[in-house]
């Protein structure tokens, strides 16, 4: 049944909603699509929903291609699982918890791998019984902080999770194997730019891990690739080698030099060529200096801990990345109050002199692995308006370990060794790692093997998100009139307008316009039929652009000499064909189309 736009439950807008920042957040919200409930929650109205679920049949067929059978667990969750994995606690403020009348705990479930473990355990017993992946399709929460985005960074979304379960590391191998080809097919027939990346596996723990990210100037995600190709990773998971040790023969002794009012690096530097040149006549920059940040790590049962991060003075400490090292802990900012009880601490001239946990401070300090052993450096000497020189690391100063922490940057080498690396933002739409025997192990997922053994299940998960994929579609392919669907995903293979604005007066153009949709129908196409009366043409065209079905049909005044209107919305071309061959061309347009996207 064609949805007919005289009575489809459907407002479009002029204006762009004051809460949307995205473009296609703004469109999804114009067109019809979507409107929001509550931040970070968002109703699907009929348009929106059938983009959904036609992602929803693309990721569905893809897994069932594979061998993974479809269950749903319930979203109202019991504290227990939780409990024992003990991500109750590591969640922290990031989970919707409830109790319920009689006071026990649950929560509503940010993802699902407790739930999947418990019914494998439940059911399974034998290595005859594996390999298995299942997987559903089901909205997950989270109690995000700043929801933004629209449906990129909600609170309530969508999401496809499988998990992959064998008996040996090979079979894991095998079934990550399998997802990640699914995985490739179904962004493929989604029709936009994506990118695998190398990824960390973060809280969840595991080993090989892998994203795929939307390519999107707007993305939140940050990550690299060479231009030979051979290297791609989010940058959190970006593995700076350690550099080698250099030889600090000629590097005369450390020395403390007054360097006032220079609490920055930039007035540091500032100073040094100013009063202390170098001795080889080079000018001093930002990439001699060491920097020493501090930050606090704010636990998952509330406890703050400091940590120091030494970088050369001309890169940052990446928010991310440094996130990605130390979860589940969050980090928060070195405060006042912090200061206040770290007095060893000096601000603007924090040095190495009282940072490790076997100094004064007890403040564990990490550097980032580009600082050579051997290297020489100018530093914070703990004492308001002074600096160190010549300060070598191994020879006068050591640290407790490494990070991966600092900001990778545009032109850095290749971690591969192949070139450099360029920088770029996406949309992360999926994920696949092996999570190994983490939660097999929490919760006692064992099977007979072979020998009649009790050994441990090792396991994969693999996520895709399902709702931000109807997102990162609309930013990947709108223009500046509206949103463009792709074939794969489009809520309605055909737009037809009927440009009349009264059936009496305009009788010839809704019955044709009646007609062929009646015959598209007939056909098998889904048709989005604008016979709205009262309504001017130019508006049912503005109408037909925001809304972005590829084909339209435009039945109007043309009709007096024989033709129609077919208009590509996303090349704009615009040609006139026969009204007696009309349907064939245009389902001839439609399948051929379908059947060159893949879909």
């Amino acid at each position: 049944m064609a949805m007919r736009m005289s009575s489809l439950f459907l407002r479009t807008l002029r204006d762009d909603p004051a809460d949307a920042e995205l473009p296609g957040h703004r469109l999804l919200v114009r067109a019809g699509y979507i409107r929001r409930a509550a931040p970070g929650i968002y109703t699907w109205l009929p348009l929106g929903l059938k983009v959904l679920r036609k992602v929803e049949r693309i990721v569905r067929e893809e897994m069932d291609a594979i061998g993974a059978q479809e269950l749903t667990f319930p979203a109202l969750l019991p504290r227990e699982p939780y409990e024992t994995t003990n991500r109750w606690t590591e969640y922290g403020d990031n989970i919707f918890r409830l109790k319920d009348r009689k006071g026990v705990d649950y929560l509503l479930g940010p993802t699902h791998e407790e739930m999947f473990t418990l019914a494998v355990k439940d059911m399974y017993g034998s290595y005859k019984d594996l390999p298995l992946s299942i997987y559903q399709i089901q909205n997950k929460y989270r109690d995000e902080a700043r929801p933004r985005a629209g449906l990129l960074r909600g609170r309530e979304f969508l999401m496809k999770d499988s998990y992959s379960f064998d008996v040996s590391d090979e079979g894991l191998q095998a079934s990550y194997d399998a997802h990640r080809a699914a995985y490739v097919r179904i962004f493929d027939r989604l029709g936009f730019e994506y990118v695998i990346v190398a990824a960390m596996s973060g809280a969840m723990g595991g080993s090989a891990s892998e994203e795929f990210l939307a390519v999107s100037a707007i993305g939140e995600d940050t990550f690299v690739r060479n231009d030979a190709g051979t290297y791609a990773a989010n940058v959190e998971a970006v593995v700076v080698p350690q550099a080698g040790p250099v030889d600090a023969s000629g590097v005369p002794a450390a020395h403390v030099e007054d360097t006032p009012d220079t609490p920055t690096i930039d007035t540091l530097v500032a100073s040094l060529n100013a009063n202390h040149p170098r001795p080889d006549g080079r000018e001093w920059t930002a990439a001699d200096t060491l920097k020493n940040v501090v930050v606090v790590l704010v636990q998952p049962d509330g406890a703050r801990v400091p940590l120091a991060i030494g970088v050369p003075g001309d890169r940052e400490v990446d928010p991310k990345r440094l996130e990605a090292q130390v979860a589940p802990a969050e980090v928060a900012a070195f405060e006042e109050k912090d200061f206040a009880a770290n007095p060893s601490l000096v601000k603007g001239y924090i040095g190495p002199g009282v940072l490790g946990e076997d100094k004064e401070s007890r403040i564990r300090y990490v550097l980032d692995p580009s600082i050579a052993e051997g290297s020489a450096w100018v530093t914070g000497a703990d004492e308001h308006g002074k600096h160190v020189l010549d300060l070598v690391l191994g020879r006068d100063f050591t640290a407790d370990g490494t990070i991966q922490a600092a900001e990778v940057r545009d032109g850095d080498p290749s971690p591969d060794g192949n070139g450099v690396l360029h920088t770029a933002r996406g949309i992360e739409m999926g994920h696949i790692f092996q999570l190994g025997r983490k939660f097999a192990e929490a919760l006692d997922l064992k099977v007979l093997d072979e020998f009649g053994k009790l050994v441990t299940v090792t396991m994969g998960s693999y996520g895709v998100g399902v709702s931000r994929a109807v997102a990162a579609v609309a930013e990947g392919t709108l223009d500046e009139i509206g949103l463009c669907w792709p074939r794969a995903v489009t809520p309605a293979d055909v737009h037809v307008v009927a440009t009349g604005k009264n059936r009496d007066r305009d009788g010839d153009v809704f019955a044709k316009a009646d007609e062929i949709t009646a015959a598209l129908e007939a056909q098998g196409l889904d048709v989005l039929y604008d016979d709205r009366e009262k309504v001017s043409p130019g508006v049912k065209f503005k109408d037909s652009e925001l809304i972005g079905i590829p084909t339209i049909v435009v039945v109007g005044k043309s009709l007096e000499n024989g033709v129609i209107e077919i208009k590509d919305r996303r090349s704009g071309e615009r040609r006139e064909v026969a009204v007696e061959s009309a349907v064939d061309e245009i389902v001839d347009e439609v399948r051929g189309r379908v059947a060159g996207a893949g879909a």
